[in-house]
């Protein structure tokens, strides 16, 4: 992340070839305390040989950096929001992908500044040390010295410091960035098929910051909530549990992200309804046999002890998912008695049965008049209207 400017030497320097005396840099190191524990303290005297090869334009950019590390106790460099003496802190929230602007402003057109993030530099005065292609320095005026960050990732968060070197006495001030991220479901469980009375665990994960939270819902007019968690427990499911569960992430960044899974439960069949009405000879019958079963039920009609083919004997069977109709045309004597409707699937076989009830057709006979009787007689009376004209 760190590169030299352009025209810097990798050679050292005298101490005569920078305008100090011979021993001075050296009286100065003795004067500051040892490094402290933690790659702040040790990245702050790594980052003063960079600096002195960068060339004498640059030679404000040491003071600013050993008066930074002089001002922040060691290991506190990169401390978000810390509370030392001469340090400003703020802090800057963001989602992923949007462009932060991390604000700072210098006292007046002599003083420079430099953006670090953590021990890396990023820019000093207007040199850009920083590799990355989306950072840049905004300046809406001349006192402005903010540093602007397109396209935001998780990686770019973290603390920022801004120090700032003037006539009189260095000035900084900490920015602590932070990426939001929107949620994102990236597992959740497939598809699946169980028997009824089986124990199932659903399963959704989700990423994002602030972490989200896990809800769940059965998609089902009768359905009751759930806990919030990763996970849902259901015991001994039921044919009425059947259907899709949908998952819900939610962290208040973006809309919640949203996944289903189906669950299929399986369960042996059962006749529902079996209803006929009666039927005159010659006439048709039909007999309707309503069952419910997952996997869907296979049906088959017998008459007593005999399977009824369809097609045969004036038999016509249509079968669905869960209803068969039995139609008898033509009807015979022979066609009168008990008819058995079978419904069966892998986890189970039932039946049910009903007669074939023949209907007595009414007889009509003429009315005979008895001796001293008269028959019934009905009058029309026709009513004619007539209009006069006047």
């Amino acid at each position: 992340m760190l590169r030299r400017p352009p025209g810097s030497s990798h050679a050292p320097r005298s101490a005569a070839d920078r305008g100090q005396q011979p021993g001075a840099a050296a009286a100065g190191g003795s004067a500051r305390p040892p490094p402290g524990p933690g790659a702040a303290a040790r990245s702050g005297a790594e980052m003063v040989p960079l600096v002195r090869g960068a060339g004498g334009s640059h030679q404000w950019l040491a003071a600013v950096l050993l008066g930074l590390c002089c001002l922040l106790p060691p290991g506190r460099i990169a401390a978000p929001g810390g509370d030392f003496p001469g340090v400003a802190a703020d802090s800057l929230v963001v989602r992923k992908g949007d462009t932060a602007v991390l604000r700072c402003y210098l006292e007046d057109g002599a003083s420079k500044g430099a953006w670090l993030n953590r021990s890396s530099i990023i820019f000093a005065g207007s040199d850009k040390w920083s590799v990355d292609p989306r950072v840049s320095i905004a300046t809406a005026n001349r006192r402005e010295y903010s540093l602007q960050i397109q396209d935001v990732d998780v990686t770019d968060d973290g603390p920022y410091t801004c120090s700032v070197q003037t006539q009189h006495t260095p000035r900084t001030m900490q920015v602590h960035l932070t990426v939001q991220v929107s949620p994102k479901i990236f597992r959740i469980s497939s598809d699946i098929i169980v028997n009824e009375g089986s124990n199932v665990t659903l399963v959704c994960l989700a990423t994002g910051k602030p972490e989200p939270s896990i809800s769940w819902r059965h998609i089902s007019p009768s359905a009751k909530p759930f806990e919030n968690g990763q996970y849902l427990d259901i015991y001994g499911i039921t044919r009425d549990q059947a259907g899709e569960y949908e998952c819900s992430a939610e962290n208040d960044v973006s809309v919640p992200d949203v996944k289903k899974v189906k669950v299929t439960v399986n369960f042996a069949p059962t006749i529902q309804e079996l209803k006929s009405s009666g039927v005159m000879l010659g006439g048709n019958g039909l007999i309707r046999c309503e069952g419910a079963g997952v996997p869907a039920p296979v049906f088959e009609w017998y008459r007593g002890e005999r399977k009824l083919i369809n097609g045969q004997q004036g038999i016509t069977i249509k079968n669905y998912s869960t209803r068969s109709l039995l139609t008898v045309t033509n009807v015979t004597e022979e066609h009168f008695g008990n008819y058995t409707c079978v419904a069966a699937n892998k986890l189970g076989t039932t039946n049910a049965s009903l007669p074939l009830n023949q209907i007595i057709e009414p007889t009509t006979s003429s009315p005979v008049s008895s001796p001293g009787q008269y028959p019934h007689t009905f009058t029309k009376y026709v009513w004619v209207l007539f209009l006069k004209e006047s």
